[in-house]
C-alpha cells in the first residue's frame, strides 16, 4: 500500500509499504483523510525528540471500517483517540493517562494514518455522526485539543477572550469560544489571509505587525484586559505580552509548546493575581466530547480546511505549508487518491 513516510531530517516520501499486521482487538480501516499537524512538521524537520525514521506520519485520521468488528460495522466512519499510555506510572494510576510519564502517540511513536489502510484497536475508535462530512470529521482530533484547553482555562459564557496565533489550533480555539458563548474573541497573527478567515468566524482580528493586541483588547474592555487568553503561537513576544493583555484575576492557557524557554512577566502574575495553566492533549472523554461538538460546528470545521492534497502528492505538503503564498490554514491528505 501507499504511505507518506518520514525517512530522515527534511526527507519524506510516498512509499509502497506492506500492510500492517492485525493485533488482537484491532479492526481494519480504509483511511479517508488525515490532517497535517504542527508535530508532523517537527517530525519532518527531524526536530521531534521521539519520532524515528522510517515512520508513517499522521495522527488526525478519519477511516472507514472495512469489515465488521465487535463494536463497529463495515462502512462505519471512525476517528481514533491516538494516545498510548503505559497504565502504570503515577499519572496513569491517578486518572491522568493523557499525561502519562511515557506518553506515546500513533503517528509519532508508531506508524500513523497517512496511508491507504491501517489496523487500529477498536477501543480507541469513535463513530462519526452521520451528518458530519469527511472534511469536518478529519478535524476532530485538533478540536479535542481545544476542548481540553477550554476546560483547563475555566472559561465561562460571556467572557472576553484573546487568542494569540491564528494557525489551525488558534482558529479552532476561536471558533469554539464563539460557539460556547464568548462575548468577544480577539485573535492576533501576522498572516493577513488567516486573519481574514478568522473574521468569517466572527472573531476580531488583530494584525500583530501593525496593531497591539494589548491596546485593542484594553480599549474594548475599559482598560481591564481580557478574562481568558489562549497562547497558540509559541512566539517569544507573545510570552512577554500575554500577562499585560489579561485582566487582574484572569487566566492564561498555554496551548502552544515553545521549543525553548521563553521570558514571561512573572511580576504581572503576582501583582494581578493571574492564573497560568498548561494544556497538552486531551482525555478520552474530551475526545468523545469533540466528536459530539463536531456535529454542532460542522460548517465551521469544513471551512477551516484550506487545502487538500492527494496521497500521491503528499510529500509536497510541508513545503506548501512553509510557503506563505499558499495561505494554508488546515491541510488534509486525501488517502484515497493514490
Amino acid at each position: 500500500m501507499k504511505a507518506l513516510v518520514y525517512t530522515g531530517p527534511k526527507e519524506v516520501e510516498v512509499r509502497d509499504i506492506p500492510e500492517q499486521t492485525p493485533k488482537d482487538g484491532s479492526i481494519k480501516l480504509k483511511m479517508k483523510y488525515c490532517g497535517v499537524c504542527g508535530s508532523d512538521i517537527a517530525i519532518s524537520l527531524g526536530k521531534h525528540p521521539r519520532a524515528k525514521a522510517p515512520l508513517v506520519l499522521g495522527h488526525e485520521f478519519l477511516g472507514e471500517v472495512v469489515e465488521d468488528g465487535k463494536k463497529f460495522k463495515k462502512g462505519d466512519r471512525v476517528v481514533a483517540y491516538p494516545l498510548l499510555s503505559c497504565g502504570h506510572c503515577l499519572p496513569c494510576r491517578t486518572g491522568n493517562p493523557h499525561v502519562c510519564n511515557t506518553l506515546r502517540l500513533i503517528g509519532i511513536d508508531v506508524d500513523g494514518g497517512i496511508c491507504q489502510y491501517g489496523y487500529i484497536d477498536e477501543d480507541v475508535l469513535f463513530k462519526v455522526p452521520d451528518d458530519v462530512s469527511d472534511k469536518a470529521a478529519a478535524v476532530i482530533e485538533p478540536l479535542a485539543v481545544i476542548v481540553r484547553a477550554i476546560h483547563q482555562s475555566n472559561f465561562k459564557s460571556l467572557d472576553v477572550a484573546a487568542v494569540i496565533g491564528a494557525g489551525p489550533i488558534g482558529m479552532i480555539a476561536g471558533m469554539m469560544l464563539k460557539h460556547m458563548g464568548a462575548s468577544k474573541v480577539f485573535i492576533s497573527d501576522i498572516d493577513e489571509k488567516r486573519l481574514e478567515k478568522a473574521m468569517e468566524f466572527g472573531m476580531i482580528p488583530v494584525n500583530a505587525k501593525t496593531e497591539s493586541m494589548e491596546k485593542v483588547a484594553k480599549t474594548a474592555t475599559d482598560g481591564e484586559g481580557v478574562d481568558v487568553l489562549f497562547e497558540c503561537s509559541g512566539a517569544e513576544i507573545a510570552a512577554m505580552e500575554m500577562t499585560s493583555i489579561t485582566r487582574v484575576g484572569g487566566t492564561i492557557c498555554m496551548v502552544s509548546v515553545p521549543k525553548t524557554p521563553l521570558n514571561v512577566n512573572l511580576r504581572d502574575i503576582n501583582f494581578k493575581e493571574q492564573h497560568i495553566v498548561g494544556t497538552r492533549v486531551y482525555t478520552k472523554e474530551e475526545f468523545r466530547q469533540a466528536v459530539e461538538y463536531s456535529a454542532q460546528i460542522k460548517e465551521d470545521l469544513e471551512k477551516i480546511v484550506s487545502h487538500i492534497l492527494p496521497l500521491k502528492d503528499s510529500a509536497k505538503v510541508f513545503d506548501m505549508i512553509a510557503d506563505l503564498n499558499y495561505g494554508t490554514v488546515k491541510v488534509l491528505i486525501d488517502c484515497t487518491d493514490i
